[in-house]
């Protein structure tokens, strides 16, 4: 009798997207909450004062390097949609991979998936073969932040000992999803041992048939660089922002402390990292000698013009998306 995982090629069942949206409505209440509350512990006064130093100017440039960001990644999403052989044009890739973000919520961004679904509707593609974009995105993001946070240590003599585990960790991550036989080989084990979860691995091991096309040196090059300047980007916002609010911590610095909070907040499985990555981000800013008052301000801007700016586009462009893969194939 073979204990192998199934494939299984049906449809996932749907989100229980109630759950999804009372526990988002939880968390950001509860963050908004707790920030609102260190906030009137420091004095209000503080805290206006540190936000007055911010401009039109000043958040249209974070805005700016974000867009960056997101125009980065979205031109790697069309990459990877190119090397699979996907008849799908540059405009239609961007808006799968923005209209995207407005699930990046969802626990632990499974929501994001949505993607796949549009790419069935447009073009009959099953959502076994599309499932190596998403796995190959997120290793590529994991490589260029632990690339980021790897280099960031070594140019800014940081005190973070934490920071050096889990780039390690985010590489590794990044290698598993990103080798087929390990990835299939881990999805066997693991079903073989627990008898669980049985659809997510057969699916993760008909993924992993296809990751090899993504696995040419140039391709992983190229798909490298823009995830690394889409996150240097993030991480520029973060050292200009310090800066204009009086306490520029180097720009090596900034960015290590943004890329591992966003990691840390990701580990928690938290939608969006929402309470980790503020909690880490604050945390390493007192570590830094940024004081409170200082710290609680920037936080809650950089994850205004980031995470919640991605959101904003995901809303604006989820209609669009879902709108033009209704319409069939194309």
């Amino acid at each position: 009798m073979t204990h192998d995982i199934p494939d299984i090629s049906t449809a996932a069942r749907p989100i229980a997207r109630w759950r999804d949206i009372a526990l988002m409505t939880g968390l950001v209440v509860l963050v908004t909450a707790g920030l609102i509350a260190a906030a009137a512990a420091t004095g209000w006064q503080e805290t206006l004062s540190q936000l007055s130093r911010l401009g039109i100017l000043q958040i249209a440039a974070l805005l700016g390097l974000s867009c960056l960001n997101y125009g980065l990644r979205g031109l790697r999403w069309h990459l990877f949609a190119r090397r699979l052989g996907l008849p799908t044009r540059l405009s239609q890739n961007l808006c799968h991979f923005w209209g995207g973000f407005a699930m990046i919520v969802t626990p632990g961004r499974v929501g994001e998936v949505i993607r796949m679904r549009w790419i069935k509707r447009e073009t009959g593609w099953s959502i076994e073969r599309t499932a190596p974009m998403v796995l190959v995105d997120r290793a590529s993001d994991l490589v260029a932040m632990g690339l980021l946070l790897g280099l960031s240590v070594a140019l800014s003599s940081s005190s973070v000992a934490m920071a050096l585990p889990v780039a390690i960790l985010a590489l590794f991550g990044a290698f598993v999803v990103t080798r087929p036989q390990l990835l299939s080989g881990l999805a066997n084990g693991f079903y073989r041992a627990t008898g669980r979860l049985a659809r997510l691995m057969g699916r993760l091991r008909t993924a992993a048939r296809s990751l090899g096309r993504f696995s040419h040196p140039w391709m992983l090059l190229l798909a490298t660089g823009l995830g690394l300047a889409g996150w240097l980007a993030e991480g520029w916002a973060f050292h200009l922002l310090m800066g204009w609010m009086g306490y520029d911590i180097g720009l090596w610095k900034a960015t290590l402390i943004f890329i591992f909070s966003t990691l840390a907040g990701g580990l928690t499985g938290a939608p969006g990292g929402l309470g980790g990555a503020e909690g880490a981000m604050v945390a390493l800013l007192l570590v830094e000698g940024v004081p409170f008052e200082a710290a609680l301000p920037a936080t809650a801007v950089i994850r205004v013009t980031t995470l919640w700016f991605a959101i904003a586009i995901g809303l604006f462009t989820f209609p669009i998306a879902e709108r033009n893969s209704l319409k069939g194939p194309r």
